[in-house]
Protein backbone atom coordinates (compact mmCIF):
# COMPACT_ATOMS: atom_id res chain seq x y z
CA UNK A 1 0.00 0.00 0.00
CA UNK A 2 1.14 3.67 -0.91
CA UNK A 3 -0.78 6.93 0.47
CA UNK A 4 -0.12 10.51 0.13
CA UNK A 5 -0.63 12.40 3.71
CA UNK A 6 -2.78 14.79 1.54
CA UNK A 7 -5.10 12.60 0.20
CA UNK A 8 -5.56 10.60 2.75
CA UNK A 9 -5.24 6.94 3.81
CA UNK A 10 -8.36 5.19 3.22
CA UNK A 11 -8.26 3.17 6.70
CA UNK A 12 -10.07 3.05 10.15
CA UNK A 13 -7.39 4.90 11.73
CA UNK A 14 -4.22 6.90 10.97
CA UNK A 15 -1.34 4.39 10.79
CA UNK A 16 0.97 7.24 11.04
CA UNK A 17 1.49 7.42 14.48
CA UNK A 18 2.02 3.38 14.80
CA UNK A 19 4.69 3.69 11.56
CA UNK A 20 7.30 5.85 13.99
CA UNK A 21 6.97 3.85 17.27
CA UNK A 22 7.79 3.38 20.30
CA UNK A 23 8.28 7.08 21.28
CA UNK A 24 9.19 8.13 24.63
CA UNK A 25 7.03 10.31 26.26
CA UNK A 26 7.84 13.05 28.01
CA UNK A 27 5.37 14.50 30.68
CA UNK A 28 5.97 17.59 31.01
CA UNK A 29 5.45 19.85 34.01
CA UNK A 30 5.14 23.64 33.59
CA UNK A 31 4.48 26.78 35.85
CA UNK A 32 2.41 29.75 34.93
CA UNK A 33 3.14 33.12 35.41
CA UNK A 34 0.51 33.31 38.28
CA UNK A 35 2.06 29.62 39.87
CA UNK A 36 -0.34 27.48 38.38
CA UNK A 37 1.25 24.16 37.62
CA UNK A 38 0.16 22.31 34.77
CA UNK A 39 1.30 18.31 34.16
CA UNK A 40 1.00 16.91 30.14
CA UNK A 41 2.42 13.72 28.53
CA UNK A 42 3.33 14.32 25.10
CA UNK A 43 4.44 11.47 22.60
CA UNK A 44 6.30 13.85 20.60
CA UNK A 45 9.18 14.01 22.82
CA UNK A 46 13.22 13.04 22.75
CA UNK A 47 16.70 14.14 23.59
CA UNK A 48 18.62 15.67 20.98
CA UNK A 49 21.55 16.82 22.35
CA UNK A 50 24.51 16.19 24.14
CA UNK A 51 26.59 18.90 25.02
CA UNK A 52 24.99 21.27 26.52
CA UNK A 53 21.90 18.77 27.07
CA UNK A 54 19.36 19.37 25.04
CA UNK A 55 15.58 17.95 24.73
CA UNK A 56 12.42 18.86 23.07
CA UNK A 57 8.61 18.10 22.74
CA UNK A 58 5.86 19.05 20.35
CA UNK A 59 2.39 19.97 21.22
CA UNK A 60 -0.45 19.55 18.58
CA UNK A 61 -3.96 20.95 18.94
CA UNK A 62 -5.17 23.88 20.66
CA UNK A 63 -7.80 24.33 23.42
CA UNK A 64 -9.80 27.37 23.32
CA UNK A 65 -8.87 28.83 26.58
CA UNK A 66 -5.67 28.62 25.37
CA UNK A 67 -4.84 30.73 22.45
CA UNK A 68 -3.86 28.64 19.34
CA UNK A 69 -2.21 25.96 21.77
CA UNK A 70 -2.35 23.72 24.55
CA UNK A 71 -1.50 24.51 28.55
CA UNK A 72 2.30 23.32 28.53
CA UNK A 73 3.35 25.99 25.47
CA UNK A 74 1.50 28.61 27.10
CA UNK A 75 2.99 28.53 30.41
CA UNK A 76 6.30 27.60 29.06
CA UNK A 77 5.91 31.09 26.97
CA UNK A 78 5.42 32.69 29.82
CA UNK A 79 8.19 31.68 32.61
CA UNK A 80 10.72 29.95 30.06
CA UNK A 81 10.81 26.70 31.69
CA UNK A 82 9.99 23.38 32.51
CA UNK A 83 10.56 19.58 33.53
CA UNK A 84 10.36 16.50 31.93
CA UNK A 85 9.07 13.89 34.16
CA UNK A 86 10.26 10.22 33.09
CA UNK A 87 7.69 7.61 32.69
CA UNK A 88 7.39 4.19 34.27
CA UNK A 89 4.89 1.59 33.66
CA UNK A 90 3.67 1.50 37.50
CA UNK A 91 2.77 5.03 36.57
CA UNK A 92 0.95 4.31 33.54
CA UNK A 93 -2.70 5.28 35.18
CA UNK A 94 -1.64 8.66 36.74
CA UNK A 95 -0.07 9.35 33.64
CA UNK A 96 -3.16 8.98 31.20
CA UNK A 97 -5.10 10.84 33.93
CA UNK A 98 -3.08 14.02 33.64
CA UNK A 99 -3.86 13.48 29.75
CA UNK A 100 -7.29 14.55 30.36
CA UNK A 101 -8.68 17.83 28.48
CA UNK A 102 -8.71 20.41 31.62
CA UNK A 103 -9.57 23.56 31.77
CA UNK A 104 -6.67 25.94 32.76
CA UNK A 105 -7.71 26.43 35.89
CA UNK A 106 -7.31 22.42 36.97
CA UNK A 107 -4.20 21.03 38.46
CA UNK A 108 -3.36 17.75 36.94
CA UNK A 109 -0.72 16.96 39.70
CA UNK A 110 -3.77 17.07 42.07
CA UNK A 111 -6.75 15.32 39.51
CA UNK A 112 -4.00 12.47 39.28
CA UNK A 113 -3.05 11.68 42.46
CA UNK A 114 0.57 12.58 42.43
CA UNK A 115 3.13 14.23 44.65
CA UNK A 116 5.06 17.52 43.86
CA UNK A 117 8.82 18.20 44.73
CA UNK A 118 10.39 21.59 43.75
CA UNK A 119 13.29 21.99 40.89
CA UNK A 120 16.53 22.98 42.06
CA UNK A 121 17.40 25.17 39.29
CA UNK A 122 14.01 26.69 37.94
CA UNK A 123 10.76 27.77 39.10
CA UNK A 124 8.52 24.64 38.13
CA UNK A 125 7.11 21.67 39.79
CA UNK A 126 7.89 18.24 39.18
CA UNK A 127 6.94 14.46 39.54
CA UNK A 128 8.18 13.68 42.86
CA UNK A 129 7.90 9.59 42.64
CA UNK A 130 9.22 9.93 38.87
CA UNK A 131 12.44 7.53 37.90
CA UNK A 132 14.37 10.72 36.61
CA UNK A 133 13.42 14.82 36.10
CA UNK A 134 14.98 16.73 33.69
CA UNK A 135 14.93 20.54 34.59
CA UNK A 136 15.04 22.62 31.19
CA UNK A 137 15.09 26.26 30.32
CA UNK A 138 13.36 27.28 27.20
CA UNK A 139 15.42 27.77 24.16
CA UNK A 140 12.88 28.24 21.28
CA UNK A 141 9.76 27.51 20.32
CA UNK A 142 9.71 26.33 16.73
CA UNK A 143 6.03 26.45 15.20
CA UNK A 144 5.62 23.72 12.68
CA UNK A 145 3.71 23.47 9.16
CA UNK A 146 -0.19 22.97 9.91
CA UNK A 147 -2.51 24.36 13.07
CA UNK A 148 -1.24 24.91 16.30
CA UNK A 149 2.00 22.34 15.67
CA UNK A 150 4.51 23.95 18.22
CA UNK A 151 8.35 22.35 18.76
CA UNK A 152 9.54 23.48 21.86
CA UNK A 153 13.26 23.05 22.85
CA UNK A 154 14.80 23.27 26.32
CA UNK A 155 18.47 23.13 27.45
CA UNK A 156 18.78 20.59 30.45
CA UNK A 157 20.24 22.68 33.69
CA UNK A 158 19.50 19.86 36.03
CA UNK A 159 18.87 16.37 36.15
CA UNK A 160 17.25 14.62 39.09
CA UNK A 161 17.88 10.48 38.95
CA UNK A 162 16.05 8.01 41.72
CA UNK A 163 18.58 5.89 43.72
CA UNK A 164 17.32 3.08 43.25
CA UNK A 165 17.66 3.28 39.59
CA UNK A 166 21.39 3.63 39.73
CA UNK A 167 22.98 0.42 39.83
CA UNK A 168 26.85 0.20 39.24
CA UNK A 169 27.39 3.98 38.19
CA UNK A 170 24.45 3.25 35.45
CA UNK A 171 21.00 4.74 35.16
CA UNK A 172 19.25 1.12 35.10
CA UNK A 173 16.11 1.63 33.33
CA UNK A 174 14.74 -1.69 34.12
CA UNK A 175 14.78 -1.06 37.43
CA UNK A 176 11.72 0.91 36.56
CA UNK A 177 10.67 0.14 33.02
CA UNK A 178 10.09 2.78 30.77
CA UNK A 179 6.66 3.39 29.64
CA UNK A 180 6.57 3.98 25.45
CA UNK A 181 3.55 5.47 23.41
CA UNK A 182 2.82 3.12 20.08
CA UNK A 183 -0.13 3.96 17.34
CA UNK A 184 -3.32 4.54 18.38
CA UNK A 185 -4.56 4.02 22.18
CA UNK A 186 -1.52 1.34 22.33
CA UNK A 187 1.37 1.38 24.59
CA UNK A 188 4.34 -0.78 25.56
CA UNK A 189 7.02 -1.11 28.04
CA UNK A 190 11.09 -1.81 28.17
CA UNK A 191 11.56 -5.03 30.15
CA UNK A 192 14.46 -6.73 27.56
CA UNK A 193 17.83 -4.98 26.58
CA UNK A 194 20.70 -6.20 24.41
CA UNK A 195 23.94 -4.53 23.23
CA UNK A 196 25.37 -3.96 20.08
CA UNK A 197 29.20 -2.84 19.91
CA UNK A 198 29.71 -0.14 16.67
CA UNK A 199 32.08 -1.51 14.38
CA UNK A 200 34.75 1.20 14.77
CA UNK A 201 34.64 0.71 19.01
Amino acid sequence: MFYRPEDGHGLPHNPFNAIVTPRPIGWISSRGSDGHDNLAPYSFFNACAYVPPQVMFCSTGAKPDRDNTKDSVSQIRETGVFCVNIVEYAMRDAMNASSEWFSKEVDEFEAAGLEKAACQTIDCARVAAAPANLECRLTQIVQLEGPSNFAVFGEVTGIHMRDDCLKDGRFDVLSYNPLSRMGYRDYTVVRELFELQRPDD
